[in-house]
């Protein structure tokens, strides 16, 4: 574009955003009207704009009438050689059209005004200019205002409240075209431009106002581009720009904001026109850089409409859902979290190598599986570890040992989803990164892209010795509480009524459950699992509270849940281990459904937990442990097989084993324990020796059972809560304890049995049930047990491979309280 001489340079301030810009526009002073010639007119329709402006306060997400005819229309040529030009179409209230075409230079943008096709009683001669520069909001202009007066001088321009009034005619074209083009240096980006345009009579006593069609300003974006809806999240691009897209189908206007590291304030905030800025339900928008802005977050506009569902408030700075790093989270002082803040990190993932990884890819039925929390298997002193690493992704690589001494070919991990520490892992507010204190900490602070690359290493390492690594993930409800907790974290305030289920708080705060069955959030789940498994090399997952992802909108179980079905035959996750786990941490019960499995979904057994806990307590009956041993066949015969059902005898909520023997007061009367005589700790030698002998009972059961035994870390060692069987009260791993001789020795019996099963896969590793005829039972005079006796409690088994007679090779079991 031509520059031509003089300028005339516009200092601008914000206090609100701690800037200050210089503006720079540029026209012909041969085309314009004398100021002093003119001075009556002038002062005529100054004074009207004025009084028309004044107190005007439009936001950006006006509702323009505005189309993008980016390479669809001809670019003028006086932005020729500017690069990435985007071009905007309005019509105008009085007929017409107005199009703006803007263009970027390394060190300059260019805008381009062209008014065509007005009226033939429209006085095009006396076309005017009156504009303004704001970013989130109109009324906080970023040009200085003088409202105080009109002139500084007669030959300086006049001043309107809230807009910058150019007096400069435009230039007229040929077809009766006007043009008009301003320069805006590059440090000022990205912003708004908003104008309106202004004819007169000669004599300047009548002035017409020229709007959009809708009767607002006309409005574009400098710097900043529509963008693209998909993929959603922040998408970085070769050339320098960054695009971010959100879906909320009820917020009015969505706010982006940008925060450099100097303040927790954001540095710039960015309002989405809906015009401009959304497509259906997903608002979204492009920066052509990022300059010194480090993280982002979004304020949602909208209504608070409690019988709706909506919660949208604009004071909240709210969490990318898909965003896939993470900066700190900021709870507020006290209980209460209303404010609680945690916005996205501005970068690329950090490289990693994957070559040379390669997935196990064992089969089901071959999986010996120990349950860990990441932070508290080595936090512990005795764990010898750096404190940098302790606690982290890269200390549980430096237990590897660990897991190879017991014989295990598969870590389950407790969520490591971000979660809310003060309720614990079980109650995520996101989706697709790790937990920042997950990862190796430099200088004392824990950064998300040092957690990434910790897990990643992990699972590579872990990988190349033979291990699968399966993830906890928890779907069903967050970490933000219902309308009696009042927090707000991300999806409650981007779009409360699509996410959750909406209906009367229960008051508990714990009203928050996802609506996992609603298309959107169906479909972020599956964004987020795909995401493990393709940046992280996840083999699998266990679904917390999975009887939830069956109910629809209303509470109700699905015959066939859409989410669960679509997982079962995703091509990525259906060659992924997927388990349902059935037990709900909001209170702590158990659902007995009939999960809907398509023969993919493998369960936690909860009845094999309670069977074999019923049996050694001398309660249950021999017919109920035969099952569980046989594989269950009541609960997976239905076209699925032993090798689906996940059995344990402790899980990481409730007593740990050597509690089950230990404690057995009334208020642990659900948990089926039994302790042996005396409760809590003892010195009686006697009953020390029979909780030994129960805790291996328990160890041998679930290790010969037809399934896939699961070992809860600290169980191998004795680690007790004391006989508390709240999730808090669990402690760190003592490696001190693992050296003592008891550990010493029921490590040894786990590793022995993993070994075991492996040497007859044939009988203890199948994925089909046994052959009736290849199962014997015995009483303990080898005649048949008396099944309906509960005075019976020894039961013998032999088992058969089910080869031809000279190949026949059998194993006998005897169990006996």
């Amino acid at each position: 574009m031509t520059t031509l001489t003089p300028k005339a340079n516009i200092h601008t301030s914000n206090s609100n955003y701690g800037i200050s810009r210089s503006t720079s526009f540029s026209t012909d002073v041969r085309q314009m009207h004398c100021p002093r010639k003119c001075r009556a007119a002038r002062i005529n329709r100054q004074r009207w704009i004025s009084q028309t402006m004044s107190g005007a306060r439009v936001l950006a997400a006006a509702p323009n009438s505005v189309d993008q005819v980016e390479n669809q229309l001809e670019e003028p040529s006086k932005i020729e050689g500017f690069e990435r030009k985007h071009s905007y179409l309005f019509r105008t209230e009085i007929g017409g059209q107005v199009k703006i075409s803007v263009g970027s230079k390394t060190t300059k943008y260019a805008v381009c005004i062209e008014v065509s096709f007005l009226p033939e009683w429209a006085n095009v001669d006396t076309l005017e200019l009156c504009w303004g520069m704001f970013r989130s909001d109109s009324s906080q202009f970023l040009s200085t205002m003088n409202p105080e007066s009109f002139f500084v001088g007669d030959d300086q321009f006049p001043k309107t409240v809230g807009l910058e009034y150019v007096n400069m005619p435009f230039i007229q074209k040929a077809l009766g075209r006007q043009t008009l083009e301003l320069e805006f240096d590059s440090t000022q980006a990205p912003f708004y431009l908003s104008f309106l345009l202004f004819s007169s009579t000669d004599d300047g006593a009548t002035v017409s106002e020229i709007r959009t069609h809708m009767k607002t300003k006309f409005v574009v974006p400098v710097g900043i581009s529509p963008g693209y809806p998909m993929p959603l999240g922040v998408s970085f691009s070769d050339d320098g720009s960054v695009n971010f897209s959100v879906f909320s189908k009820n917020a009015e206007s969505v706010i982006l904001c940008l925060f450099d590291d100097s303040t927790d304030e954001p540095a710039l905030e960015i309002d989405l026109d809906p015009y401009v800025n959304r497509t259906g339900n997903i608002w979204h928008v492009s920066m052509e850089s990022l300059g010194k802005y480090m993280y982002y977050g979004y304020r949602c506009k909208g209504s608070i409409m409690w019988n709706k569902g909506s919660r949208v408030h604009m004071r909240h700075v709210l969490l990318d859902p898909y965003a896939t790093i993470l900066g700190a989270f900021n709870p507020d002082k006290g209980e209460c979290m209303s404010l609680a803040k945690c916005i996205g990190r501005l970068c690329n993932e950090p490289p990693f190598d994957w070559s040379g990884d390669v997935h196990p890819n064992l089969p089901m039925e071959k999986l010996s599986i120990y349950r860990l929390n990441v932070g508290r298997f080595t936090e512990d002193k005795s764990s010898k570890l750096p404190r940098n690493i302790a606690g982290t992704f890269s200390g549980l690589v430096e237990k590897l040992d660990h897991f190879k001494s017991l014989g295990m070919n598969a870590i389950l991990l407790e969520p490591i989803f971000p979660f809310d520490e003060q309720k614990g892992p079980y109650f995520p507010y996101h989706f697709f990164s790790p937990m920042n204190i997950y990862g190796s900490t430099y200088d004392g602070a824990h950064d998300g892209a040092s957690a990434i690359n910790s897990l990643k290493e992990m699972i590579k390492m872990l990988h190349a010795n033979g291990i699968e690594v399966l993830l906890e993930v928890v779907f069903t409800h967050t970490a933000e509480g219902g309308d009696a907790a009042c927090q707000m974290i991300t999806f409650r305030g981007i779009d409360n009524s699509s996410y959750y289920i909406v209906k009367g708080d229960s008051g508990s705060g714990a009203n928050n459950a996802l609506n996992c069955n609603n298309p959107t959030v169906q479909q972020m789940i599956l964004d987020s699992l795909r995401f493990w498994v393709n940046e992280f090399h996840i083999d699998g997952f266990c679904f917390i509270n999975a009887s939830s992802l069956t109910r629809g909108s209303n509470g109700e179980y699905l015959a066939r849940p859409p989410l669960v079905e679509r997982i079962a035959f995703d091509p990525l996750l259906s060659k992924t281990k997927i388990i349902a786990d059935c037990w709900s941490p909001i209170d702590m019960s158990w659902a007995e459904i009939q999960f809907p499995h398509w023969k993919r979904w493998a369960e936690m057994n909860s009845r094999f937990c309670d069977d074999v806990r019923n049996f050694l307590k001398g309660e249950g009956s021999l017919s109920n442990l035969a099952t569980r041993l046989c594989g269950s066949g009541d609960k997976f015969s239905d076209s699925r097989g032993p090798a689906l059902s996940i059995n344990f005898v402790a899980k990481n909520f409730g007593l740990s084993l050597v509690d089950l023997v230990s404690f057995s007061n009334d208020k642990l009367s659900s948990h089926l324990s039994w302790n042996c005589g005396e409760e809590g700790p003892t010195s009686n030698e006697n009953i020390l020796e029979t909780r030994l002998k129960q805790m291996r009972n328990f160890i041998f059961i679930l290790y010969i059972s037809l399934g896939v035994p699961i070992l809860n870390m600290g169980d191998e060692c004795a680690m007790s809560t004391g006989g508390s069987p709240s999730y808090d009260n669990r402690k760190s791993f003592n490696w001190d304890v693992l050296r003592t001789g008891f550990s010493s020795q029921m490590t040894q019996f786990i590793s022995f049995l993993n070994s075991f099963r492996r040497r007859r896969s044939d009988l203890l590793q199948s994925k089909d049930f046994l052959k009736v005829e290849n199962i014997d039972w015995h009483a303990s005079d080898l005649s048949q047990p008396k099944w309906n006796e509960q005075s019976c409690k020894f039961l013998a088994v032999t088992l058969k491979s089910g080869k031809c007679d000279s190949e026949i090779r059998e194993r006998k079991w005897a169990v006996k309280f």
